[in-house]
């Protein structure tokens, strides 16, 4: 078949241009300055119908994809008029030889006639055989006027024997040739390249071709970090995207030659209605892609919370920036989930198309044992499929064959996939009543393989939201805010995951305690169950654990649990933030801060869910959230409770306990003189000895006694700790008011990040300050450089040299961080402890803020004894222990609303944008 020109949608000229042009190259005979008069009218001509385009696009006057090859045409004819140009009036060959012949091809996304606003022009030079100069001079000149025209050009100069060459080693330049295109030159060259492709290339290579784009796909999907319900997903590149739509495009024109997906249906790859569900996700995916590069104004393929809020607004979803969001999100994603399902069905339709044919015995004997065998599930190449009608007969074979692929440690095959996801009509309310069904259901949550795989392969084929409405609604649904890095669903079923990986020992060297304690629950079903709910209420109104607990309330005894069982549920649910606000909010040395939380908790079993659902919970937020600091958080605060709760506290008391820890100092440091060992035993108060262990007070008082000896206002300690990723920085100084201040914007003008401080006040007039300090990276901070910086910053900063003060941030942190209007807010408690007064400042987060914060505290005339300071993505959430001049709390309703408006005035002064001191 010859040739035949593509229909054309471009908006420029170009038999006018052409003309233009050879009247200006007769007109101007000097070839600069037709080069360059060339290239203004080529520029001019192709930014006015780019422009065009994205007027009518933004308009709603055009679709993504009639504006993708618009841009496409557009481009083909400045391409095609630059040959012209350049082969008519600058490099003519009179007599070409056989070797002087070029086809310019496109290829990539520029190849499909699908053109991205932003995207780069993927161009192949086309020769028959090695480079001649006249090739040479024409391909650098288009390639000059191309770049000078503002493009981003990729392109490759290849004969055709290499591209053959290339093609058998590489599959992506295999990939490239396939989606090839002719834009012009000479076409023979290009009709050869595709002969010789087919059979030289392609020719016996389609199973080969197949699980190389498959493998490709999953490496790819591992890099953009596996799921596809990231709050902030890649839409090209990512898992449910583009390039997972335009695989199986190409894995279909190379199995069958396909120019158009919808030939697909043709050769039963997919029905009809499954081809309609491929229109719409590529034209959504596009709609979105069409967008984001017009906003951004670069090639952007990712949806960056500062971008959400305005793609929301230009696809028509009203209501609050965050209900907007969520909504245009949850449709993403749901896009998402029908990429995934296509390719299974793909898949599945690949693999029955491909099968080896069976010898006829062993035929007729395999679908004799089909038949015969009352095991409606059968394992065919290491998967589990199922026989023809079983969802039919048994509804509840929905839930089964995934409970038996997990029993059998085997995968659920591409086609059982396809066959459930076209049985979803059959899961209602007779099915979620069905004691057998429930009992299969619970099953696979408290499996001992791998309960995470299996509930991700129940979410994907859309059983689990079927049968779970409640978690159905929470399919899809993004978390509105820079902490969480998953969909609800998503963040439900990794805390599950990790819950088996902390049961199976797989993280014992990360969470030693929760791993000891899984063994010595009582029920895992509880666990297990409390850590699927936790969140299963994200987005209803109302407190998300109150109205999750009334979920559980339904959802446990319909499980088949029993009534103690679903008690404990429900006061997980109910209480799952309570240890990690407990730890990271509240002075566990404070006394009155252990007792209550073990008066909420109140017995050991449910201190050991608590702490292990917690766990599971921080880690399932997303990559880097968790990390040792927070683990020591919880460490200490549930062996100070255990204690309390078995008695243990009460063996020796308190005082017996503090005496011990002096006398165990007093012998570490029986070097030291003894007027420096008595003030050591006498200069602090009980609460010092109760915070820290013996290795830990004798190195406070080696800090004390070498600023006593010499002439520095400042002794400096760093003790860093991999294992809880923190750098412990204690400073002795002499106690002056505002001192904390100085020393936390100290601290962060030298690029330390703050995350619990403990600050103590010596009877001899000292203060001693104890700072857990983090890098940018959230690692530890005691790099040697960084410390001696730090203490030559802290000096000036004592002497007055220096004043910690506002500077602008990174520019992508400012904006993302923007799209969060995060509310500054005061709160006091004066109950949860005895001896001082509790500030919670909330804010949003950047480097200086504690130094704000402190420094507005010492202003209203209060001293600090302790502080915590936690961040979850743009919020902080720092908290403080103060008390006013005399040393008591603060408690006179008048004092405590000065203290807040002057706090608040301070953070809604600085600007957003304000970052490190």
């Amino acid at each position: 078949m010859g040739y035949q020109k593509p229909e054309r949608t471009t908006l420029i000229d170009g038999d006018a241009l052409r003309r233009d042009l050879s009247a200006l190259a007769r007109a101007q005979p000097d070839k600069a300055r037709l080069q360059k008069e060339a290239l203004e009218t080529l520029k001019a001509e192709l930014q006015a119908a780019r422009a065009d385009i994205q007027h009518r696009f933004e308009a709603g006057r055009i679709e993504s994809l009639a504006a993708a090859r618009a841009l496409s045409d557009i481009q083909d004819v400045v391409v095609q008029v630059l040959y012209d140009l350049v082969s008519k009036h600058f490099y003519y060959a009179q007599n070409p030889t056989q070797a002087e012949r070029i086809a310019i091809i496109a290829t990539g996304g520029y190849g499909r006639r699908e053109l991205a606003p932003q995207s780069d022009i993927d161009l192949l030079f086309l020769r028959p055989y090695k480079q001649t100069a006249w090739g040479e001079s024409v391909i650098e000149f288009i390639l000059q006027m191309l770049w000078d025209m503002g493009l981003k050009v990729g392109h490759a100069t290849r004969s055709l024997d290499e591209c053959i060459r290339l093609a058998k080693q590489d599959i992506t330049i295999r990939t490239a040739i396939l989606e090839a295109r002719y834009v012009w030159g000479e076409h023979t060259l290009f009709e050869e390249l595709r002969r010789r492709f087919r059979t030289e290339v392609a020719a016996g290579t389609a199973l080969h071709f197949v699980s190389a784009k498959l493998a490709e796909r999953g490496e790819r999907h591992f890099r953009q970090g596996e799921s596809r319900y990231l709050v902030e997903p890649n839409l090209k590149e990512g898992k449910g995207g583009l390039r997972d739509l335009q695989t199986l495009y190409w894995i279909g024109k190379y199995l069958y030659g396909v120019d158009d997906p919808a030939e697909l249906v043709q050769h039963n790859v997919f029905t009809r209605e499954e081809y309609l569900v491929f229109q719409r996700a590529e034209a959504f995916l596009w709609q979105v892609r069409f967008h984001l590069h017009y906003l951004t104004g670069r090639p952007e393929e990712r949806l960056s919370f500062d971008v959400q809020p305005e793609l929301a607004r230009r696809f028509g979803y009203g209501g609050s920036q965050r209900e907007s969001m969520e909504r245009f999100m949850r449709r993403y994603f749901l896009v998402a989930k029908d990429v995934g399902d296509l390719t299974r069905i793909f898949c599945a339709a690949l693999e029955a198309q491909n099968q080896k044919a069976k010898p006829p015995v062993l035929s007729r004997l395999t679908a004799f044992l089909k038949v015969r065998s009352t095991d409606p599930f059968i394992v065919e190449n290491g998967r589990l499929n199922a026989k023809p009608e079983i969802f039919r007969q048994d509804p509840a074979n929905l839930l089964r064959i995934f409970a038996e692929a997990d029993e059998r440690g085997v995968d659920v095959h591409p086609a059982a996939l396809r066959e459930i996801t076209r049985s979803l009509d059959l899961i209602d309310d007779t099915l979620r009543s069905d004691p057998e069904a429930n009992r299969i259901f619970l099953g696979i949550l408290t499996s001992r393989r791998d309960p995470e795989k299996t509930l991700r392969w129940l979410n994907e084929s859309g059983v689990f939201g079927r049968f779970v409405p409640e978690f159905g609604r929470v399919v899809g649904l993004m978390q509105f805010n820079m902490y969480h890095h998953y969909t609800v669903d998503e963040h439900l079923i990794r805390a599950v995951g990790n819950i088996a990986a902390i049961e199976r020992g797989a993280l014992k060297s990360e969470h030693p305690l929760a791993s000891e304690l899984v063994p010595r629950l009582k029920s895992r079903a509880t666990l297990y169950v409390a850590t699927l709910l936790h969140d299963i209420a994200k987005g209803l109104a109302g407190d998300h654990s109150d109205e999750g607990a009334n979920i559980a309330v339904r959802l446990c005894p319909r499980w088949g649990m029993s009534a103690e069982e679903t008690e404990s549920v429900i006061w997980l649910v109910r209480n799952h933030l309570v240890m990690s606000d407990t730890a990271q909010r509240r002075d566990i040395g404070d006394p009155k801060t252990v007792r209550d939380f073990v008066e909420k908790v109140q017995s050991p079993e449910l201190l050991r869910l608590l702490l292990v659902l917690t766990v599971a919970d921080i880690r399932a937020v997303g990559p880097g959230v968790w990390n040792g600091w927070k683990g020591q958080l919880l460490r200490e605060l549930y062996q100070e409770a255990e204690a309390a709760m078995t008695g243990r506290e009460g063996i020796h008391g308190r005082q017996a306990l503090i005496e011990e820890t002096k006398a165990a100092l007093a012998k570490r440091v029986a070097d030291l003189p003894e007027t420096a060992r008595v003030a050591a035993l006498a200069r602090h108060s009980d609460a010092y000895w109760m915070s820290f262990d013996a290795a830990t007070h004798e190195r406070h008082a080696r800090l004390v006694h070498s600023l006593q000896g010499s002439d520095e206002p400042l002794a400096l300690i760093a003790e860093s700790n991999t294992f809880r990723a923190i750098t412990d920085i204690a400073l002795a100084t002499a106690d002056r008011p505002g001192l904390f201040s100085a020393l936390a914007g100290g601290i962060t003008a030298s690029g330390g990040s703050i995350v619990d401080a403990k600050i103590f006040t010596t009877t001899d007039g000292l203060a001693l300050d104890i700072f857990s300090v983090q890098d940018a990276e959230g690692g530890p901070f005691g790099d040697p450089s960084r410390i001696e910086r730090l203490r030559a910053n802290l000096l000036r900063t004592l002497a007055g040299e220096i004043t910690p003060r506002a500077a602008e941030p990174r520019s992508i942190a400012r904006k993302r961080a923007g799209t969060f209007q995060v509310r500054p807010r005061v709160r006091f408690d004066n109950s949860a402890s005895a001896v001082a007064t509790i500030v919670e400042v909330e804010a949003a987060d950047r480097p200086g803020l504690l130094y704000d914060i402190t420094r507005a505290l010492f202003e209203s005339g209060l001293s600090i004894s302790s502080a915590m300071v936690a961040t979850y993505g743009e919020k902080a959430v720092d908290v403080f222990y103060v008390r006013d001049a005399y040393g008591h709390k603060v408690t006179h309703k008048d004092r405590l609303k000065s203290i807040e408006g002057y706090l608040l005035a301070r953070l809604e002064s600085v600007p957003l944008e304000a970052a490190t001191a």
